[in-house]
């Protein structure tokens, strides 16, 4: 590879990696299964290996966990470091690891115990008595304090029958699978949001600022770990649970002491073969080194201790057959199959439902209906399709293809060059009318103050909206809106319906960003109207001619081509129109010189003189155009205090570079 493209495939697997690891530790909401995640972070530890010149100090592999947040509770130091365990995923790398113990150590006993999938906490005890809780947070410096809701956990004492000094102890709290499934039907009972995985629920119940939720939602815990201890010394792990033991506390009880890989690996196997009947979720096995001295004497990074590793279970996957590929429109208008198949336990779940994304990967695998699948789910995350066993496929069997028309609305579905989704491009289709509808009244678009999340899905389940237009005939409804309140009362509603009528006055470029046209947002509506003066003229464009004008390429051209060639998208335009909305505009002569008109400009860093709305808004006034990021199209970046990426990057194309100064000169002509 060359140096450039390491250097893109970094910065996108940090940029990737970093966002699914706020997903999981701040949302409690991943995205991708741990299996996944483990594959993104080994392919980056993978190049900063080779190409250490490139590590940076804010890359994931630099960084131990999550950000500590202010949710639960107050955030405090941490007096022993919460670090991660180093992830293994083959057979190999567990010998490799055994055997580097038993060349540095004298006769080393391990420890093979489950890891438990749940959230990190540190119990802290004075003379016998529990006085905090806290969370692993950023793992080095500092938890979120979570005592309160910690005390309501039946498994956590709170007073010790033998007391030493200080103690301290890190464990992980957890939900049990049944206790998960009677959450989850409360929450659907309640119509709030349903948890993706008892992971997800625990972490979340534990940073609610009810403990009386807690003590409701009926968390758990295991200890797997002595971090510090005053008036009291131990050799040995094992000597470490036996006092915990005595004291009432839950251990990880199925563990065992190993003493050459072959026992190691023959305990990780064991633990693999009954995961799927605990109670509880593991997403892994933990192999550390007995003794507390020789613990100390291999030590750790700063990242991981070097005395323990933790072996990754490769997904749980079965064979069950495909019985129907369904098909969802989202509320984009993307078009989506989801496998439907005989149901199937995974990871101690019911599974009959997984998503195939799309014809491309359809095609890939070659699945069809009948066929007999291969379904995975790590980390009791999202089930995925990953192959076929092309034995048992039927004689019968038809290769599927997302039919052309949508299977909402019938209307034609278009395809993307070079993507694999197909969309529904019809702005009044009931699959993604809501969606529509907010984007149209939004800030960005058509600005209709009071219309939003709360009003449009009344409106739509009463049909007063049908598609956009419907909002201008809102005005006839006027004692309808009121007597059911949809609306509000009569003042407020009046005041909505006053907004509704205000923005008909709208620049035409505010309408064309509020029609959705995929690939026009703001700035390329701005563009498109400045061009051709309104959009009934854009609308009779050819694609060549969309081509030229600034920034807009053939893919959004042919985008915006097809949906002004659909007839019903042309009737909604002729309805606007005659609704009294602004679809022309006259170009007004603009202000400055030559050197702004029509020219694509890039504001970074900080402007002395200038907000960046103040920018913006003079150099749209002299007929220029503002753009988020910089491209070979772009022709001024201007630079101000703390200048970052964009300025990089407009050096490396050799684009124009402003210093404020010269800004003025500009716009003084």
């Amino acid at each position: 590879m060359k140096i450039e493209e390491i250097k893109t495939e970094l910065i996108k697997l940090r940029r990737e990696i970093k966002h699914h690891n706020k997903k999981y530790y701040d949302d409690d909401a991943p995205e991708i299964s741990d299996y996944e995640y483990d594959k993104l972070m080994n392919r980056l530890k993978e190049i900063e290996n080779l190409y250490p010149e490139f590590i940076t100090a804010t890359s994931p592999t630099q960084i131990i966990g999550g950000t500590a947040r202010r949710t639960a509770g107050k955030l405090v130091p941490h007096n022993v470091p919460m670090l991660s365990l180093q992830d293994v995923f083959k057979r190999e790398e567990v010998e490799d690891f055994v055997k580097d113990m038993i060349e540095k150590l004298d006769a080393p006993e391990f420890i093979v115990e489950e890891k438990i999938d749940g959230l990190s906490v540190a119990l802290k005890y004075s003379e016998g008595e529990l006085f905090q809780a806290v969370t692993r947070g950023d793992g080095v410096t500092q938890g979120e304090d979570v005592t309160e809701n910690v005390r309501v956990i039946d498994d956590v004492v709170q007073k010790l029958v033998d007391a030493p000094k200080y103690l301290e102890i890190r464990g992980e709290i957890y939900m049990t699978k049944k206790n998960f499934e009677k959450v989850n039907e409360r929450q659907e009972h309640l119509g709030l949001k349903i948890f993706a995985n008892p992971r997800n629920c625990a972490a979340g119940t534990l940073r609610q600022l009810d403990s009386r939720i807690v003590a409701e939602r009926k968390l758990s815990m295991f200890v797997f770990n002595l971090q510090a201890v005053e008036g009291i010394k131990f050799q040995s792990h094992t000597e470490a649970y036996e006092f915990m033991t005595r004291n009432g506390i839950k251990i990880i009880k199925n563990y065992a002491i190993c003493h050459n890989f072959d026992e190691v690996w023959t305990a990780i196997e064991k633990i693999g073969n009954y995961r799927e009947n605990l109670d509880y979720g593991i997403d892994g096995a933990v192999v550390k080194i007995n003794n507390f001295l020789q613990r100390d004497e291999v030590g750790a990074t700063s990242k991981v201790p070097r005395w323990a590793i933790a072996y990754k279970y490769p997904p749980d996957e079965k064979e069950t057959i495909l019985k129907n590929i369904e098909l969802s429109v989202g509320r984009t208008g993307r078009v989506t199959p989801t496998a439907i198949f005989e149901p199937v336990i995974l990871n101690g779940t019911r599974v009959e439902r997984a998503t195939l994304h799309n014809q491309d990967f359809i095609d890939d695998l070659d699945i069809r209906v009948g066929d007999t699948i291969k379904v995975y789910k790590s980390g009791e995350i999202i089930p995925k399709v990953s192959g076929v066993n092309f034995e048992k496929r039927p004689e019968n069997a038809i290769p599927f293809k997302i039919p052309e028309n949508c299977p909402v609305c019938c209307h034609k579905l278009e395809r993307e060059e070079n993507f694999a989704d197909y969309r529904c491009i019809n702005p009044n289709c009931p699959a993604q009318l809501e969606n529509h509808l907010l984007n149209f009244v939004g800030r960005s678009a058509m600005d209709i103050k009071g219309l939003g999340e709360t009003s449009i899905p009344k409106l739509i389940e009463e049909k007063f909206i049908k598609n956009i237009a419907d909002i201008y005939k809102l005005k006839d409804f006027r004692e309808e809106l009121i007597s059911k309140k949809i609306l509000g009362l009569a003042k407020n509603t009046d005041k909505i319906l006053l907004a509704i009528e205000e923005s008909k006055k709208n620049n035409p470029a505010k309408l064309l960003t509020g029609l959705g046209i995929f690939g026009v947002g703001v700035a390329a509506a701005k563009d498109l109207i400045q061009h051709f003066g309104g959009i009934l003229q854009l609308s009779k464009a050819t694609v060549e001619e969309l081509k030229n004008v600034k920034d807009i390429g053939e893919v959004t051209a042919k985008h915006i081509f097809n949906f002004f060639s659909d007839e019903g998208n042309t009737k909604l335009i002729e309805e606007l129109k005659n609704l009294g909305l602004t679809l022309e505009t006259e170009i007004k002569k603009v202000e400055g010189n030559s050197e702004i008109v029509g020219k694509s400009f890039v504001l970074t860093g900080k402007l002395e003189k200038y907000t960046r709305d103040e920018a913006t808004k003079l150099i749209e006034k002299r007929g220029g155009v503002v753009k988020g990021s910089v491209s070979k199209k772009t022709d001024y970046v201007i630079s101000g205090e703390d200048s970052g990426s964009k300025l990089k990057k407009a050096n490396e194309l050799g684009i124009k570079i402003l210093s404020e100064e010269e800004f003025e000169e500009m716009l003084n002509g």
